[in-house]
C-alpha cells in the first residue's frame, strides 16, 4: 500500500521506543495519545525491547490493532559514538526501524535518541535526495508575526555556500507546504545587512541566493531572528546550534527567575500566581512540546528528531509531524524545487 499519496490511507509511523531519556514509557504513552486522537489515520509500530514494551502496554490495559510491536535487541545510548553505531549496533531499535522504512514497510520514523546517531543512520540507510550535498535540520522560533525556521541547527558544520543554498531551498519548501506560507522569505544570517559584510562563506552564499529562484530578502542579523522579518534563515550548523541551545537556556532562566521572585515573599507568590495563566501563554510559544520534533530534510525518507527529554505530548506531536510530512509529499516537492535551482 502506498501511503504517501495524500489520500485518507493510514500513514505508517515507526517510533524508536528505546531512544529517549524515559524509554519506553514516554514513547508508548505518546503513541497511545496519537492513536486516541487520530487512530483512523495512523498505524504506529513501536520498535524496541518487546518484553518491556508489552509489559508496559499490559499495565496500561491498552489494546489497539493499529499499535504494533517489532523487537530490537540493541539500544543506542548517549555514550555511543554516533558515526560508529551504523556498524556497531545493527540490531538497535533505531537501525531496525530505519530498515523497515527502507523496505517500504513504514512511511516515517520518529526518534528522541542520540541525535548524531539518528542523523548518521538515517543518511546511511535511506540515502540522500539527488542534488543534496548535506541534509539539514531546522528549528522553529516564535516571532512577532508568527514563526521562522533556522537551518541548520546542528546537522552540518563547516558548510560550503552550495550547502546553505540547499538549506534555503529545502527550508522554503518546508515552510510552503507544511505551514502554507506562499513564497517564504529567506534571509542569510550574517553580521550586517550589507551584502559585502560577513565571512567568505556568507558573502559567497549571498551571491548564490541572489541568483536563485527563491524569495531572498538579503542578510539578517541575530537580533532579527525573533522579529519576523523572514520565514527561513540559513546559517552554518555550528552557529545555528549555538543559537538554538542559547534560546532554550533563556526559557529555563525565565522560569527560574519567576520562581525565585515568588519565593521572596507571600504577596509576591500571590502576584506570580495571578500572572500564571498569562505567563504560560507567553512561554508556550517557546515550548518544544507543541511542535514535537524537527524533520531531517534531504534524505530519501522521513525522520523526525526530538528532544531526549520529550514528554508523551511531544512524542504525540512528533508522530503528527511525521504524518503531515508524508501526506504533503515534502520530499517530492524538494526534488522538484532543487531541480529548478540547479
Amino acid at each position: 500500500m502506498d501511503t504517501s499519496n495524500g489520500t485518507n490511507d493510514k500513514i505508517r509511523i515507526a517510533v524508536d521506543a528505546m531512544g529517549g531519556d524515559f524509554f519506553p514509557k514516554n514513547e508508548i504513552l505518546g503513541a497511545i495519545l496519537a492513536l486516541k486522537e487520530k487512530g483512523d489515520k495512523l498505524e504506529i509500530t513501536l520498535v524496541g525491547n518487546e518484553n518491556l514494551i508489552r509489559d508496559f502496554l499490559q499495565k496500561q490495559s491498552y489494546v489497539n490493532k493499529e499499535l504494533k510491536v517489532v523487537h530490537a535487541e540493541e539500544v543506542i545510548n548517549m555514550h555511543d559514538v554516533p558515526s560508529e553505531t551504523y556498524k556497531t549496533k545493527p540490531k538497535s531499535s533505531l537501525s531496525v526501524a530505519l530498515d523497515l522504512q527502507k523496505d517500504k514497510k513504514l512511511d516515517a520514523l520518529i526518534s528522541t535518541g542520540n541525535t548524531g546517531a539518528v542523523l548518521a543512520n538515517s543518511i546511511l540507510k535511506l540515502g540522500r535526495i539527488k542534488g543534496v550535498g548535506r541534509p539539514t535540520i531546522g528549528s522553529l522560533f516564535p516571532t512577532d508575526s508568527g514563526e521562522t525556521m533556522v537551518f541548520d541547527v546542528g546537522a552540518s558544520v563547516d558548510c560550503k555556500p552550495t550547502h546553505l543554498l540547499e538549506f534555503a531551498v529545502m527550508g522554503s519548501v518546508y515552510m510552503n507546504h507544511v505551514f502554507n506560507i506562499e513564497k517564504p522569505k529567506v534571509g542569510l544570517l550574517s553580521v550586517g545587512e550589507e551584502k559585502s559584510k560577513g565571512s567568505e562563506l556568507s558573502i559567497e552564499t549571498f551571491r548564490l541566493l541572489e541568483k536563485s529562484n527563491l524569495n531572498f530578502i538579503g542578510n539578517v542579523e541575530g537580533g532579527d531572528i525573533l522579529r519576523g522579518k523572514t520565514d527561513v534563515i540559513v546559517c552554518d550548523g555550528f552557529v545555528g546550534n549555538i543559537i538554538l541551545k542559547f534560546t532554550e537556556s533563556v526559557l529555563d532562566l525565565l522560569k527560574s527567575k519567576f520562581k525565585q521572585y515568588a519565593d521572596k515573599g507571600f504577596f509576591k507568590k500571590i502576584w506570580i500566581g495571578m500572572m500564571n495563566k498569562t505567563l504560560r501563554v507567553v512561554i508556550k510559544d517557546f515550548d518544544y512540546q507543541g511542535y514535537g520534533g524537527v524533520h531531517l530534510l534531504g534524505i530519501n525518507g522521513v525522520t523526525i528528531i526530538g528532544h531526549g527529554k520529550s514528554t508523551p505530548l511531544a512524542i504525540k506531536n512528533m508522530i503528527f509531524r511525521g504524518e503531515e510530512v508524508v501526506r504533503k509529499k515534502v520530499n517530492e516537492q524538494i526534488k522538484r524545487v532543487l531541480s529548478e535551482n540547479n
